[in-house]
């Protein structure tokens, strides 16, 4: 996975459990407590959601929850912060088209 192992101010990563979760139906692997967006880009995952009027993809952004670019749909609520949302067993995490779940997401 991509992960820091050693940052140069917060230092290492204190130890977590390994949690499952879904993203638009493939299951995937992250820490707990760790946020939905950060276990999403270690699987290699950019895009979050779409705009309602261009359709055009966004992901994470500012990182610290001020911004609405990493929002997706989490356990059917739409429009969850994935940045500064903690990642619990058995979450079901789906790409967000406009203000709903997409139908069609798939690893983007």
């Amino acid at each position: 996975m991509n992960r820091i192992a050693n940052h140069p101010i917060l230092g290492e990563p204190e130890a977590r459990r390994r949690v499952t979760f879904s993203f638009n139906g493939k299951a995937m692997e992250g820490y707990e407590g760790e946020p939905i967006a950060m276990a999403l880009k270690a699987a290699g995952v950019v895009i979050h959601r779409y705009t309602a009027k261009r359709h055009e993809p966004r992901g994470i952004f500012c990182a610290i929850g001020r911004c609405t670019d990493c929002v997706m749909v989490v356990d059917g609520v739409p429009n969850i912060r994935t940045c500064v949302t903690p990642l619990a067993e058995g979450m079901d995490v789906r790409t967000q088209d406009g203000c709903v779940a997409k139908e069609t997401g798939g690893l983007a």
